[in-house]
C-alpha cells in the first residue's frame, strides 16, 4: 500500500480513527483505577475481588494481541481493528449493566478480546501508511494524544464515581467506538501484507493464554491460600510449562504469532525489556497511589483523579517533542533518561507518609508526580518509535502486537503479583501496629481478617478500640503502599539499565 503525508486528509483520518479507538483501551484502565473503591462499595467486592477486574481485561488482551497484530497484517488491518472496536463498546455496554463481581469479570474478557484486536491496529495502520519521514512524528502525536486522554480517565472518573455513577466509565466507550468506526469506514482504506498468505498460530495463542491465566491466577490465589497451598504452586507451575511451550511452539512454528527472529534484533529486544520493566512500575505505582488517595488520604475520586492532572499537561507538551527528538537524534538516550526519571518520582512518591488530606498534595505528592510524568513523557514516544522502526513494515503488526503485549504482561504480573505482595506487607505491618492495642485474641483474628481488603478495610462491630484500629489500618496500608512504590521505582531503573545495554540509534534490522 502507498504510504500518504501527515498533513494529507488521508492521513488526518488515520490519526483521529486510530487515537479515538486506542483512547478507549487505554482510558479504561487509568480510569477504573480511581472509581475502584466506589466499584467496591457498591458491588461488595473484597480486595482479591479489584484485582480480579482488572486483570480479567488485562489477561485476555495480553493473551490475544499477538494474535491481534498478526490478523491485522494478514486479514487486513483496518477489518481485524474494526472488528475489535464493535467487540469492545459490546463489553463496555455489558460491562455498565453488570449486576456484581462476577459478570463484570466475565464482561471484562470480552472488552479483552476487543482490545486484543483494536490496540495494536492503531499503531500498525499508522506504521503502514504514514510515510517513513514522518513516521515518528505521527507516533509522537498518537502517543501524545492517547496519553492525555488516557491521564484525562482519572479526572472523568473521579467525577462520576463521586456522583455516584461509576458504571458510566463503561458507558463512555460506546459512542467513542461508534465514532471511530464510522471514520474508518467512509474514510480510511485498507492496508494489509499482501505478500502474506500465512495462516494464523492458534497453537501458539492457546498455549500462551493458559499460561498467562494460570500464573495470575496462582499470584491473585496466594494471599488468600498460602504459597503452601496445591491451587498455588500447581497453577504457578503448569502455568510457567505453559509459558515455555508457547516459545517452543514458537520457534518450531512455520507461522509464529511472535516470530523470535524479531529477538536477534537488540534494540527490538531491548525496548521489549524496557517495556515490560517500566509498565509494570508504571501500572503498579498507578494503582496503589489511587487506593491510597482516596481510601487513606481522604480524598474524593474527583480530588484524586485531579492529582494526575500535571502528568497530562506534560504529556501534551513533551511527548510529541520527544517524538520529534527520537526522529533526529535517535531513541537511545532519551530511553535511558526516561524510565530512569519515571523511577526517580516513584521513589519520591513512596516517602510520602499520612497527610492531612487535598491541602498538603503541593508538598507531598506533587513533587514526585511532576518527576514521574517528566519521565514517562521522555519515553513514550521514543519507545513506540524505537520498537516500530526496529522492523520491517511487513512486520509491523505483529511488532506493535508483541510490544503492546509486553505492556500489557507486566500490567497482569503487576497486578497479581503486587496484589499478593501488598497483602503480605499490610498483614506484616498490621501485625506489628495492634500489638500495643488492647483486644482479646477473637478480636485479633477479627481485625486481621480485613487485611484482605487493605485500604477498605473496616473496623469490627463491637471493638472499643475503633479509632486506633482505623489508624493502625490506614499505617499499615502506607507502610505497604511505600514498599510497593520502592519496587515499583526499581523497575523503572531496570527499564533505564536495559536501554543502556541493548537500544542503538541505528534502528532497522535486515533480518527484520
Amino acid at each position: 500500500m502507498a504510504t500518504v503525508a501527515l498533513r494529507s486528509a488521508a492521513g488526518k483520518w488515520i490519526m483521529v480513527s486510530a487515537i479515538l479507538a486506542s483512547s478507549m483501551g487505554f482510558i479504561d484502565g487509568t480510569a477504573l483505577n480511581v472509581v475502584l473503591p466506589s466499584l467496591q462499595k457498591s458491588l461488595q467486592a473484597s480486595g482479591a475481588d479489584l484485582f480480579w477486574v482488572l486483570n480479567a481485561y488485562l489477561l485476555m488482551l495480553a493473551s490475544l494481541i499477538l494474535i491481534g497484530g498478526s490478523m491485522g497484517d494478514r486479514l487486513g488491518r483496518k477489518k481485524v481493528f474494526m472488528a475489535g472496536i464493535f467487540i469492545f463498546i459490546c463489553g463496555s455496554a455489558a460491562c455498565g449493566f453488570a449486576p456484581d463481581v462476577l459478570y463484570l469479570v466475565i464482561f471484562r474478557l470480552i472488552q479483552g478480546i476487543g482490545g486484543a484486536l483494536m490496540i495494536p491496529g492503531s499503531l500498525s495502520m499508522i506504521s503502514s501508511s504514514i510515510n517513513q519521514q514522518e513516521r515518528g512524528k505521527a507516533i509522537g502525536t498518537w502517543s501524545a494524544f492517547t496519553t492525555v486522554v488516557t491521564m484525562g480517565g482519572p479526572v472523568l472518573g473521579g467525577a462520576l464515581a463521586d456522583a455516584g455513577l461509576w458504571r458510566y466509565i463503561f458507558f463512555i466507550n460506546v459512542p467513542i467506538g461508534v465514532a471511530a468506526l464510522i471514520m474508518l469506514w467512509l474514510k480510511v482504506k485498507e492496508s494489509k501484507d499482501e505478500d502474506n498468505q500465512q495462516t494464523l498460530d492458534f497453537p501458539g495463542a492457546i498455549t500462551i493464554a493458559l499460561g498467562l491465566a494460570l500464573v495470575t491466577f496462582g499470584f491473585l490465589r496466594m494471599p488468600a491460600m498460602s504459597f503452601s497451598n496445591w491451587q498455588v504452586w500447581g497453577a504457578l507451575t503448569t502455568g510457567v510449562l505453559f509459558l515455555i511451550a508457547f516459545i517452543i511452539i514458537e520457534a518450531k512454528s512455520k507461522y509464529p504469532m511472535m516470530p523470535l527472529q524479531l529477538f536477534a534484533n537488540a534494540t527490538f529486544s531491548g525496548t521489549n525489556l524496557l517495556t515490560f520493566f517500566l509498565y509494570a512500575g508504571l501500572g503498579a505505582g498507578m494503582l496503589f497511589m489511587s487506593l491510597n488517595l482516596v481510601q487513606v488520604q481522604g480524598y474524593t475520586q474527583l480530588q484524586s483523579g485531579l492529582t494526575f492532572l500535571p502528568f497530562t499537561l506534560m504529556m501534551i507538551s513533551v511527548a510529541r517533542y520527544a517524538g520529534a527528538l527520537a526522529d533526529k537524534y535517535g531513541p537511545r538516550l532519551l530511553l535511558i533518561f526516561g524510565p530512569a526519571t519515571a523511577g526517580l518520582g516513584l521513589l519520591i512518591l513512596s516517602f510520602v507518609k499520612q497527610t492531612t488530606g487535598p491541602g498538603d498534595y503541593w508538598v507531598t505528592f506533587f513533587p514526585g508526580i511532576i518527576v514521574f510524568g517528566l519521565g514517562i513523557s521522555f519515553t513514550v514516544a521514543p519507545l513506540t518509535a524505537a520498537v516500530m522502526g526496529s522492523v520491517s513494515d511487513h512486520f509491523s503488526g505483529t511488532a506493535s502486537g508483541v510490544n503492546n503485549a509486553m505492556s500489557r504482561i507486566a500490567n497482569v504480573f503487576a497486578t497479581a503479583i503486587f496484589g499478593a505482595l501488598s497483602v503480605l506487607f499490610f498483614t506484616g505491618a498490621l501485625q506489628q501496629q495492634i500489638k500495643t492495642i488492647k483486644l482479646n485474641p477473637k478480636q485479633k483474628q477479627e481485625v486481621m481478617a480485613q487485611a484482605a481488603d487493605l485500604g477498605n478495610a473496616k473496623v469490627p462491630q463491637g471493638i472499643a478500640e475503633g479509632k486506633l484500629i482505623e489508624q493502625a489500618y490506614h499505617q499499615s496500608f502506607i507502610k505497604a503502599y511505600a514498599n510497593i512504590m520502592r519496587i515499583a521505582a526499581g523497575l523503572g531503573f531496570l527499564g533505564a539499565l536495559m536501554a543502556v545495554l541493548f537500544v542503538r540509534n541505528s534502528l532497522k534490522s535486515s533480518t527484520t
